[in-house]
C-alpha cells in the first residue's frame, strides 16, 4: 500500500500542474478579497514574528504600537505584494522599516545610557539579557529574539521570515556563544 502524493492530499501536483498555495498564499488571497478573518489569521500567525523582529530595535514600550502599525500598513499594501507566498518576509521587511521610522522620529530624544543607576528592574535577568542580543548582530538578534522570547522554534522561524532552516540554525548556534560570551556565562552550565 502506497502513499497518495496527489495534490488533494497535500502532495505533490502532477506534471502539467500548477503546485497548490500554501496556506500563507491562500490567506493572502482571501484578505486581498476583503476576508477580514483571512487576515486575521495572517496577524495570529506573524504577529509573534513581527513582535520578535521589533523587540530587537526599539524600546519594548513602543513594540505593541509598532506591531500594529506594521501590519496596519501591510493591510493597507496587500495589493502591492507580489508573491503571496513570500508574505512572512515581506512582512518582516514592513516591520524593520517601521523600526526605522520610529528611530527617525525619536531624533530630539534623549538616550539613557545603557546602565541607570537604581534599584534592581523588577525584571531582573531577562532586561540584562535583552540589551546583551540588542547589542548582537541583527542576524544573531532576530533569530535569538524569536526563539528565546517569542518561543518559536528554528523551522517556524525560517518559514515566518524566509531564511533556509540551515541558516536559522547556525544563526541560533553562533547567537547563543556570542550572547553567552557576552554575558560572561560558559558553554555548558
Amino acid at each position: 500500500m502506497g502513499f497518495d502524493l496527489s495534490p488533494a492530499m497535500g502532495g505533490l501536483p502532477a506534471a502539467g500542474e500548477a503546485p497548490v498555495p500554501s496556506l500563507e498564499a491562500r490567506l493572502v488571497a482571501a484578505a486581498r478579497e476583503g476576508d477580514r478573518r483571512a487576515f486575521g489569521q495572517l496577524y495570529e500567525r506573524f504577529a509573534p514574528m513581527v513582535h520578535g523582529l521589533l523587540l530587537t530595535r526599539v524600546p519594548r514600550a513602543d513594540v505593541d504600537d509598532l506591531v500594529q502599525d506594521a501590519f496596519l500598513q501591510a493591510m493597507r499594501r496587500l495589493g502591492s505584494l507580489r508573491n503571496a507566498e513570500a508574505f512572512g518576509p515581506w512582512l518582516a521587511a514592513i516591520a524593520r522599516n517601521r523600526a526605522r521610522d520610529r528611530w527617525r522620529r525619536a531624533d530630539d530624544a534623549v538616550p539613557l545610557p545603557e546602565e541607570v543607576p537604581g534599584p534592581p528592574h523588577p525584571e531582573g535577568e531577562a532586561v540584562t539579557v535583552l540589551a546583551a542580543i540588542r547589542r548582537l548582530p541583527e542576524a544573531y538578534r532576530e533569530t535569538l529574539v524569536l526563539r528565546l522570547v517569542e518561543g518559536m522554534t528554528g523551522p517556524e522561524i525560517a518559514e515566518r521570515t524566509g531564511l533556509t532552516p540551515g541558516s536559522v540554525r547556525v544563526n541560533l548556534h553562533r547567537g547563543l556563544k556570542v550572547l553567552r560570551e557576552a554575558l560572561g556565562r560558559s558553554e555548558r552550565p
